[in-house]
């Protein structure tokens, strides 16, 4: 099993299990770690789950820069009606946007990677209706040289067959939500017409009681 775990395979499907949704709130979902060779283009992946369309008048996304744990967000790419370049003077124009809002996908595509660039790339995205902004990071490695390649068939297969299956699961979960969620802002709006009305008849009342 040792070399199944430290395989890509391996990785991938406990990133599918960590992105399997357990709130109501939307989910941002973004591979932990991508690791780069220097002087590579590299595709830092984001994508999102929501119950709503994405329409263009509404919808938001930020991608932010920390060079450490510690250190402040920079804003480099931004949605706002159209993408949005915040001209970084470390990426200049190596930032190109490959995403598609309308399909839940945010990614992006940094080219002529440099040492420098190591660091954290974090995913803000916001889709009204919803309410909460959903959130990912990548933290981005920079490499020198190709790492060795390893036999990773067997580990290939069983990714596969297990990460489909639970593609199934989230996909069940997520309609689940959805259905849920829009039941519970009809029950939200029901309530509130009724207290609205319960206020009227009170106000009415006292008139009816003088003639």
């Amino acid at each position: 099993l040792c070399p199944l775990s430290n395989s890509p395979a391996f990785l991938l499907l406990l990133s599918v299990l960590a992105a399997a949704p357990t709130g109501l709130g939307m989910e941002v979902m973004a591979p932990a770690t991508i690791s780069a060779l220097n002087g590579s283009s590299v595709k830092l992946s984001c994508t999102f789950n929501s119950c709503y369309k994405v329409e263009n008048k509404q919808f938001s996304l930020n991608w932010t820069y920390q060079e450490c744990e510690n250190c402040s967000e920079e804003l480099f790419l931004q949605f706002r009606m159209k993408i949005m370049n915040k001209q970084l003077d470390r990426f200049g124009n190596r930032v190109e946007f490959t995403g598609n809002p309308t399909k839940y996908d945010v990614s992006f595509t940094l080219k002529n990677v440099q040492l420098e660039d190591e660091g954290t790339y974090n995913c803000y995205v916001l889709n009204p209706p919803d309410r909460h902004r959903g959130h990912a990071s990548i933290s981005l490695k920079v490499l020198t040289k190709e790492p060795p390649k390893h036999d990773s068939t067997v580990a290939v297969i069983v990714g596969a067959s297990v990460g489909g299956f639970l593609g199934m699961v989230i996909l069940v979960l997520m309609v689940v939500k959805c259905v849920r969620r829009k039941k519970q802002q009809r029950l939200n709006t029901d309530d509130q017409k009724t207290e609205e009305e319960g206020k009227t008849d009170g106000e009415g009342n006292p008139d009816e009681g003088t003639k």
